[in-house]
């Protein structure tokens, strides 16, 4: 019980942690110190989807599962879960390079308008 339990966990924190990397730049905004956990998290996110990368969350959670009495999966966490409900087709690597040019792109428009309005005379510059 406990294990499945904490591979829920694990799904939980993986789904959380996949759109703190695409919208976390929005909360940025306004606490511009979460940049500094926010970029790094980003810059993994679209390494993973632009190279194929494994994440580790995934291994653990299908451990968790094992040991839980459950069944692994074989896929990734996006393909797992995610790509059922927003693609049902399934995952391509096109698919997974245009999703991390899409993260790439939204979060450079919002670090760029941040990155403006810090160097504009007079502009905000208190930390969040």
């Amino acid at each position: 019980m406990l294990y499945r339990l904490l591979a829920d966990f694990v799904v939980l924190f993986h789904f959380v942690f996949i759109v703190f990397v695409l919208f976390g730049g929005l909360l940025a905004c306004q606490w511009k110190r979460l940049a500094w956990v926010h970029l790094p998290s980003t810059v993994w996110g679209v390494l993973n989807e632009l190279f194929g990368l494994w994440c580790p969350l995934t291994p653990l959670e299908n451990w968790l599962r094992e040991n839980g009495g459950g069944a692994r999966y074989q896929t990734g966490f996006i393909e797992h879960y995610i790509m059922p409900i927003v693609y049902p087709a399934g995952l391509t690597r096109e698919l997974q390079i245009i999703m991390g040019s899409v993260v790439v792109v939204m979060n450079g428009v919002i670090y760029g308008v941040l990155v403006r309005r810090a160097l504009r005379p007079g502009g905000r510059r208190a930390a969040g």
